[in-house]
């Protein structure tokens, strides 16, 4: 999922889902809550090292000055959505939002073929979540510049929005457990596909698209590409 085509301030959620050993699929807030900070200060870094400001930042993103300086400040974690897009106008993939630090100690060498996350090494990450429907963790935290972004997403029924999502690259969806709808715009129409558990879906993620789940909860992997 992407860049909402709206460009008002996204609401922020408290919580995820994401699987960890020895424990329930719900994690803790304050582990959540600790991840939204790190991905703000992030981006913090990453203008100050870009030398851009948030005068400059707003217009290029087209987000405004006061919702970007809540983000920088730590006040309001961005949505997935709007991560891809800041990356973009900054000139850093994804990735950069969510990979180890370098002095990390559980960091993989730069340079290493294999990367292992296991189930209970995933980040949380709340991310506008139950406000669109949908949460999601990081499954790939220690390997930047990557091609490939994934994420496990869980889509909840019963969240209406109006919102589509776009943002540059292409994605790769597979249906995990559950059932959603996926909907795009093309040619300013609507064109809709139910997928059920086991079923799959690769598109243009500039396209116009939103996901809602049909059944209780639904999970869906979901690979990012550059």
């Amino acid at each position: 999922m992407g860049q909402t085509n709206a460009d008002t301030n996204p609401p922020s959620e408290e919580h995820s889902f994401v699987g960890r050993k020895n424990a329930g699929s719900r994690v803790a807030t304050n582990d959540t809550a600790a991840e939204e900070q790190r991905v703000c200060m992030r981006l913090r870094a990453l203008m100050r090292d870009r030398g851009v400001t948030l005068d400059a930042l707003a217009p290029l993103s087209g987000f405004s000055k006061e919702y970007l300086a809540k983000i920088v400040d730590c006040m309001e974690a961005p949505p997935f959505a709007t991560l891809a897009r800041l990356g973009h106008c900054l000139g850093e993939d994804l990735s950069y939002f969510f990979v180890d630090a370098p002095d990390d100690a559980q960091a993989e060498v730069d340079d290493s073929p294999i990367s292992v996350v296991h189930s209970w090494e995933r980040r949380p990450v709340s991310k506008g979540g139950t406000a669109y429907g949908f949460e999601f963790v990081t499954l790939e935290h220690k390997l930047a510049h990557k091609k490939m972004e994934p994420f496990l997403f869980t889509f909840v029924e019963g969240v209406e929005h109006e919102e589509y999502f776009q943002h540059p690259g292409e994605e790769f969806l597979y249906v995990m457990s559950g059932s959603i709808e996926f909907e795009v715009k093309l040619d300013g129409h609507a064109k809709i596909w139910q997928l059920e558990a086991g079923d799959c879906l690769y598109f243009n993620s500039v396209t116009p698209h939103r996901v809602t789940s049909i059944s209780n909860i639904s999970q869906v992997m979901i690979i990012v590409t550059r």
